[in-house]
């Protein structure tokens, strides 16, 4: 099968599984895994952070500096489908208490404009506007890339009215291979930012929290808090390391690939898609002629796997472990299922 599924499917290389074999190891949770401490000073040396603390997931990353920066009935600044809202089981209300102000984006970006607009006059009848975040890129925007610029205006927005901001930089590795832009230059803008290192990188587990020396120390309270306080896992952390330091370059491949599928299916009857709009790794297109199910059954009948994104919508992701040939194949797997 070729499993476009999603970037979490990808499996650690060899070379990874010898590093997580032979990764030295200690108790997390007392700070005395040397693994995971190295993990976290490159991380927070390539974001231009003061630190950073591993966690197991990008949902407890997200939801750990939601709560880190909030108390109950704030409200939070976001877009209407940002996987922090969308993907994390109600997070915000579950473990923050907070509410969430969405703002309608295009292809998830939102503007400075509608940040004003949303900020919340400071009366006691309403709740009080903390924090805005940014998803870059943004996952059901088709892995769209926030411009710099825009980012630098919404930040200017957010710090005029004294609000903090954070980046769920999930694929920030894919931004900045397809712009070039340091991740460092993105985070520059953020008080907070957490990073994946089990999608396109092809780590097994986990995801970082990076910021202030004091943001992280308070961050580490949550994640006990929450369950995510590790022992041993400098066995994980390793292949976290590695992937930092071997596969973010070769996200370039899994974004010409995403192009080259997005290429290929573009004129099949029942697809609308505008290749234009896949930047990195994520292919989203519009179903005309049959449901979104009926695709994934006939898809999987012809070898490939996709997911359905919504009512209308299939969604295919590129990753290390799909190659440039097999991408030939599930196009030509496509176009056999795309004839009713």
């Amino acid at each position: 099968m070729i499993d476009l599924r999603s970037d979490t499917v990808t499996r650690p290389t060899p070379a990874m599984r010898r590093a997580m074999a032979e990764a030295v190891v200690g108790d997390d949770v007392l700070g005395d895994d040397p693994t995971v401490n190295a993990l976290e000073r490159r991380v927070a040396d390539i974001l231009g952070k003061e630190a950073a603390v591993y966690m197991p997931s990008g949902t407890m990353t997200n939801q750990v500096a939601i709560r880190a920066y909030t108390e109950p009935g704030d409200e939070i600044i976001l877009e209407a489908v940002a996987h922090s809202y969308f993907f994390e089981g109600g997070g915000p209300a579950a473990l923050s208490g907070v509410s969430c102000r969405l703002l309608p984006g295009e292809r998830g970006i939102f503007t400075a404009e509608q940040v004003k607009a949303a900020i919340r006059p400071r009366n006691y009848h309403y709740p009080f506007s903390k924090l805005v975040c940014v998803e870059n890129t943004h996952n059901r925007g088709g892995g769209s890339i926030w411009p710099i610029d825009r980012i630098a205006e919404v930040a200017a927005a957010a710090r005029e009215a004294g609000l903090v901001l954070h980046m769920d930089g999930a694929r920030l590795w894919n931004a900045s291979v397809a712009t070039g832009i340091a991740e460092r230059q993105y985070a520059k803008f953020f008080d907070s930012v957490s990073v994946c290192f089990s999608k396109g990188l092809g780590a097994p587990v986990g995801s970082a929290l990076a910021g202030t020396a004091k943001f992280i120390d308070r961050a580490r309270r949550f994640r006990k808090m929450f369950g995510g306080g590790m022992r041993q896992a400098g066995i994980i952390a390793a292949g976290a390391l590695y992937a930092l330091e071997n596969h973010r370059a070769r996200l370039a491949e899994d974004h010409a690939n995403a192009r080259r599928l997005a290429e290929g299916i573009a004129g099949l009857p029942g697809v609308q898609l505008d290749p234009a709009t896949v930047e990195t790794n994520i292919v989203i297109f519009r179903t005309t002629t049959m449901p979104p199910a009926e695709w994934v059954a006939r898809l999987k009948d012809h070898g490939v796997l996709v997911l359905a994104g919504s009512a209308d919508t299939i969604r295919a992701v590129t990753h290390m472990d799909v190659s440039a040939a097999q991408i030939d194949e599930a196009i030509a797997a496509f176009a056999r299922a795309a004839h009713i």
